[in-house]
């Protein structure tokens, strides 16, 4: 055929390809137009899994009546207006693709009414073909009405799943932008049945209630909030505790300044701040907002803006694990409510204590001598000073079994796994001490030789002294060649070549790697599970005491290397309910 210029509704369709993938798609498309509008609540109806009808009625700020065919234009926007607006957009949308796109595969009727208006005023568009706009009866704001989506293009309606199915995509979308924005009101129906609704959320209370009405009260009482500011770069938003795992990467939300994304840097950064505290092939459980300059994201990335661009993505990497691996260092026994003073106290003398080698290596195996020492000056270690405030672990009672711990504070009875608690008492010490110090390499006695593509080669050469940073000595012996020649002495009985590949991987996906440190604290992991105090170890009370104080201000001591909880509580309430007290 002739070169030739393709009519409008033809272009629509092709766009629609790219923006309207399925009913989800119209409905995430049509609810950033109300959120970019400024409505505070929205109204979202949806029929037969949205492929009869989706409606969405929002008290935005509305749509004049002379800019209502022109909403439905293909390249229309009120959001940006110049390549400097691009560049550090800020609005959900930006492109003017949305309407015209879904009006081009469905019937659609938008009505809008702006503040001070006599009137709405209302047009219908059929297969991609506007009617004329007439008055109509609607509060301030703007309804859009999709009706029978790709009905005329049958091919792709024949892709659609169940309604169910459909439905269940829709309801995803819709939580996720009701988690990105607690301040507006959210109400979803499905064939007529409400089945969402979401008040406006202002206090910190409000917003973790409604967490929980999103994502499940199980998640809501298993967070921890984080709040933290670096270079210009803000990360707000709710952690699951390690012990809250899940088997999948399901319930993982990321906002970009305020856009939800899914990005392989942030994920990344995620995954290594909870690398000490999960169970391997387990996955966290968060919901994340990032805030920087909008000048430093790049939100045009992807047709459906589902993913961003950094500028600098190696430093958004370590602000962000930094971040996260701070926050996870309080998943211990009184978290934040710890006192300041107490803490320091503790630390200088459990810090002391082991540097004497009071609990070193060779020594744990046959006795916790230590502990007695530690107990004698601590607080709570004798029944005298019981009047003392009382500490989060309360104070021990008793041993079962020669594996758990029990002990009594206020709120109740606590038990204690004391291998898995002593377990990540060793090994963060042992990091401590690690990290005190260079990384020692190791000369191989035979160099290993690695075939590369020529982009790794080069990585590494540019990068030498990264790499010599984390213990790797590499040279560049061709084109596609490298030579290992040392290696971190921890690891010197590792697969070299494995280490190294694994090691551009990561600098492929995010950057950066910490596979080498990760490997070390494998090892320094690994001491520390061979030498914590095993089970049937019978402990006398002071010993017991001062393994309890020490977990209160050791980091992350509310699970052990592998993940698993080092404590648990039952309330009194709990007991008399066990005992039908009270009744």
């Amino acid at each position: 055929m002739p070169i030739q210029q393709l009519p409008n509704h033809l272009i629509n369709q092709i766009a629609a390809g790219e923006v309207v993938e399925r009913p989800a798609s119209v409905v995430k498309e049509l609810l950033e137009n109300s959120l970019d509008a400024g409505a505070t609540s929205v109204q979202v109806d949806i029929v037969a899994g949205g492929q009869k009808l989706i409606r969405i009625r929002d008290s935005g700020s509305g749509i004049p009546q002379h800019e209502l065919a022109l909403a439905l234009s293909r390249h229309a926007t009120s959001k940006i207006s110049s390549l400097q607006d691009l560049e550090s957009v800020v609005s959900l949308g930006f492109r003017g693709e949305a309407l015209p796109s879904i009006a081009s595969v469905a019937r659609l009727t938008l009505c809008s009414r702006v503040t001070g208006a006599s009137s709405a005023w209302q047009i219908e568009v059929d297969g991609g073909k506007p009617g004329t706009t007439r008055p109509a009866a609607h509060p301030v704001g703007t309804t859009v009405e999709v009706h029978d989506l790709f009905y005329n293009t049958p091919a792709r309606r024949r892709f659609l799943k169940t309604e169910r199915t459909e439905f269940e995509h829709i309801e995803k979308w819709i939580k996720r932008l009701a988690l990105s924005r607690p301040d507006v009101a959210f109400q979803v129906t499905h064939n007529r049945r409400t089945l969402l609704q979401l008040g406006a959320a202002a206090t910190e209370a409000e917003r973790l209630a409604r967490l929980g009405k999103v994502l499940g009260t199980p998640f809501a009482d298993n967070v921890v909030h984080i709040a933290s500011e670096t270079d210009g770069i803000a990360l707000s938003g709710w952690l699951g505790l390690p012990t809250f795992n899940r088997s999948q990467p399901d319930m993982q939300f990321w906002f970009v300044n305020g856009r939800s994304i899914s990005d392989k840097t942030l994920s990344h950064a995620v995954r290594h701040a909870y690398r000490d505290v999960l169970f391997h092939g387990r996955y966290p459980a968060y919901v994340l907002s990032l805030t920087l300059d909008p000048a430093t994201v790049d939100a045009n990335a992807h047709p459906a803006k589902h993913e961003v661009r950094f500028r600098d993505a190696r430093r958004v990497y370590g602000v962000v694990s930094q971040a996260v691996e701070f926050a996870l260092r309080e998943t211990r026994p009184g978290g934040h409510a710890q006192p300041p003073t107490s803490l320091s106290r503790h630390a200088a003398h459990t810090s002391g204590t082991f540097a004497r080698g009071g609990l070193g290596l060779t020594e744990v195996r046959e006795t916790l001598s230590a502990y007695q020492a530690m107990a004698a000056s601590m607080p709570g270690s004798t029944p005298a000073s019981r009047s003392t405030t009382m500490p989060a672990l309360g104070f021990a009672i008793a041993q079962i079994a020669g594996t758990y711990v029990l002990a009594e504070n206020n709120d109740g009875l606590i038990v204690v796994d004391m291998h898995a608690a002593h377990e990540r008492i060793l090994y963060e010490k042992l990091k401590a001490d690690f990290d005190d110090g260079s990384i020692v390499r190791q000369p191989l006695l035979v160099p290993v030789t690695v075939a590369v593509s020529a982009s790794e080669a080069e990585l590494v050469a540019n990068s030498a002294s990264v790499f010599e940073k984390v213990g790797l000595l590499v040279d560049r012996a061709g084109p596609t060649s490298l030579v290992i020649r040392e290696v971190p002495a921890l690891l010197r009985d590792s697969d070299a070549e494995a280490l190294l590949r694994d090691v551009l991987s990561d600098f492929a996906e995010a950057g950066q790697s910490h596979r080498v440190k990760d490997k070390m604290d494998e090892f320094l992991a690994t001491m520390a599970c061979h030498h914590s105090v095993r089970a049937n170890r019978l402990l006398s009370i002071d010993e017991m005491n001062a393994l309890l104080r020490e977990m209160e201000v050791t980091k992350r001591a509310d699970q052990c290397n592998h993940g698993r909880p080092t404590w648990t509580a039952i309330s009194m309430a709990d007991l008399d309910r066990l005992f039908l007290r009270g009744r």
